[in-house]
C-alpha cells in the first residue's frame, strides 16, 4: 500500500472525530467571536488555545510573537513535520450582525475609540484549527512524524509601531524546532457557497503597499490663486497621473496590479489654499518584478507632476505583505486529497484575490498551501452576502466540519506521503 493509500485509510475515522468535536468547535467559535482581541493583544484567546492544546497532551509554547501559540503533536514514530496555522487576531469594526453571540466589545486602535468585531472570520479559523488539533490527538499513535499547530497573532497587522504577525513568528522559530517541511492553512470567504473548498497554484493573494504622498505648495488666499502654488490642484492631477499606470504601464495581461489611493488630505477653509496636501493609497500586484516597476512608477510620475506645477514631493512606499503564492507541486499534490475530502464537485479553481495575507511569508520559508473555505449559507447569495471586513459579515457554522477534516487529512497525507 503507498503512502497516499495507507493515509486514505483514516478517512472515515476523521470524519467519524470531526462530527464527535464539531459542537465544541462551534462553542470555541462562538465565545471567541463574543470575546474579540485586537493585534498583539489576543490575551484570552492565546490562553484558551494553550489551555486547550495541554488538555490533549500536546507540548505548547506561548508567547511567540507576543500573544501566539505554537503547539507540537509528535507522533509515535519519527518522521517529518507538517504544520497548520490560524490566525487569531479580530479588527477594529463594530458589528452589525443580529447573532446572539454579537461582539459588543469597544477598545482602542491607533488612538481612536472602536468597536472590534471578527471581521474577516479568524474566530473560525481559531476554532476550525483547535478542532484539528483533537482530532489529530486521537490518532497521535498511528502518526510518523509530528504536527505544528501555528496559532498567530496581528495577521490584520500590529498597531501603532509594534512588530507582529507572521514575520515575528518566523523571526521567534515557529517554523524551527522541529522543523516544517510544509504548512497549509484556510481562510473562510463569504464569495463562496458552504461545502467549497477553493484553491489556485502560485500566485492567489496580492502583495499590499502602503502609499505616502506629501505634495507641499505655496499657501495664499483662495481669491487669489495665481499669488500661490496650489498643492489640492496638483494633488488631483497625481491621482489621475497614477491612474495610468496600471492603463498605459503595466502587461495586465500578464498579472493584474491595483493603485488606489484612499486618503486625501488638505486645506481646513474654503477660501485659504493650503501650504500642503497628504495622499494615501493601497499597491496591490501579484509578480515582484510589477511590484518595483509600479513602484518606480508612482514615483517618478508623482515627482514630475509636481516639479511641473511649481510644488514639492515627497513619496514614501511602505512595503506590506509579500504575495502569496501557493507552491505549484504541493497544490497538485493536495487537489487529490481535497477532492477525497469535499467530494469533485465541490472543489474549484477561483480567481486571483487583491486582498493580501501574512501567510505569505510562510511559503517564502517552506512550500506551503492556502485555500479558501466557502461560508455562505445555501439561502443566501454569496454574490451579495456581506464580504470579509464588513460589519454584517455572517459565517455559516455548517462550513466548520469541512475546515477540519480538510485540514486533518492534509497533515496526515503530507506526513505519510513524506514518511522515509
Amino acid at each position: 500500500m503507498n503512502a497516499p493509500d495507507l493515509a486514505s485509510t483514516f478517512d472515515a475515522r476523521v470524519t467519524d472525530a470531526a462530527r464527535r468535536v464539531e459542537p465544541k468547535v462551534v462553542a470555541w467559535r462562538r465565545d471567541i467571536h463574543a470575546h474579540p482581541e485586537l493585534g498583539n493583544r489576543e490575551f484570552r484567546t492565546s490562553a484558551l488555545v494553550a489551555s486547550h492544546l495541554r488538555s490533549l497532551g500536546i507540548e505548547v509554547r506561548e508567547k511567540v510573537a507576543h500573544t501566539g501559540v505554537v503547539g507540537v503533536l509528535r507522533g509515535t514514530r519519527p518522521g517529518p513535520v507538517v504544520a497548520l496555522r490560524a490566525d487569531m487576531d479580530a479588527l477594529p469594526v463594530t458589528e452589525e450582525t443580529d447573532v446572539p453571540f454579537r461582539s459588543t466589545v469597544r477598545n482602542e486602535w491607533n488612538g481612536m475609540s472602536c468597536g472590534v468585531m471578527h471581521a474577516c472570520g479568524h474566530d473560525a479559523h481559531t476554532a476550525i484549527l483547535m478542532g484539528v488539533a483533537e482530532v489529530l490527538s486521537g490518532l497521535r499513535n498511528e502518526i510518523a512524524g509530528a504536527v505544528k499547530f501555528v496559532f498567530q497573532p496581528a495577521e490584520e497587522g500590529a498597531p501603532g509601531d509594534e512588530n507582529g504577525g507572521a514575520r515575528m513568528m518566523i523571526e521567534e522559530r515557529c517554523l524551527e524546532e522541529p522543523r516544517v517541511g510544509a504548512i497549509f492553512g484556510l481562510h473562510v470567504t463569504s464569495v463562496h457557497p458552504t461545502g467549497m473548498i477553493g484553491y489556485r497554484s502560485g500566485p492567489l493573494m496580492a502583495s499590499s503597499d502602503q502609499l505616502s504622498i506629501f505634495l507641499r505648495g505655496t499657501q495664499t488666499h483662495g481669491a487669489m490663486p495665481w499669488r500661490g502654488i496650489d498643492p489640492i490642484v496638483i494633488g488631483s492631477q497625481v491621482v489621475m497621473g497614477l491612474q495610468t499606470i496600471v492603463a498605459r504601464r503595466v502587461d495586465i495581461t500578464r498579472e493584474p496590479s491595483v493603485v488606489t489611493v484612499g486618503v486625501f488630505r488638505g486645506g481646513n477653509r474654503v477660501n485659504i489654499i493650503p501650504d500642503e496636501v497628504h495622499l494615501e493609497g493601497t499597491i496591490r500586484t501579484f509578480d515582484e518584478g510589477q511590484r518595483g516597476e509600479i513602484h518606480e512608477h508612482v514615483k517618478r510620475i508623482t515627482e514630475m507632476i509636481a516639479a511641473a506645477g511649481g510644488a514639492k514631493a515627497r513619496v514614501q512606499i511602505d512595503r506590506g505583505y509579500d504575495v502569496v503564492v501557493n507552491d505549484p507541486a504541493l497544490m497538485a499534490w493536495a487537489i487529490p486529497t481535497l477532492e477525497r475530502v469535499a467530494g469533485a464537485g465541490h472543489v474549484h479553481v477561483v480567481d486571483k484575490v487583491c486582498g493580501a495575507e501574512d501567510f505569505a511569508f510562510y511559503q517564502k520559508v517552506v512550500p506551503g498551501v492556502f485555500l479558501r473555505l466557502g461560508c455562505t449559507p445555501p439561502e443566501r447569495d454569496p454574490r451579495t452576502a456581506a464580504p470579509n471586513h464588513s460589519p454584517r459579515l455572517y459565517v455559516d457554522e455548517d462550513c466548520f466540519p469541512l475546515g477540519v477534516k480538510a485540514l486533518s487529512t492534509l497533515a496526515l497525507d503530507w506526513l505519510a506521503a513524506n514518511a522515509a
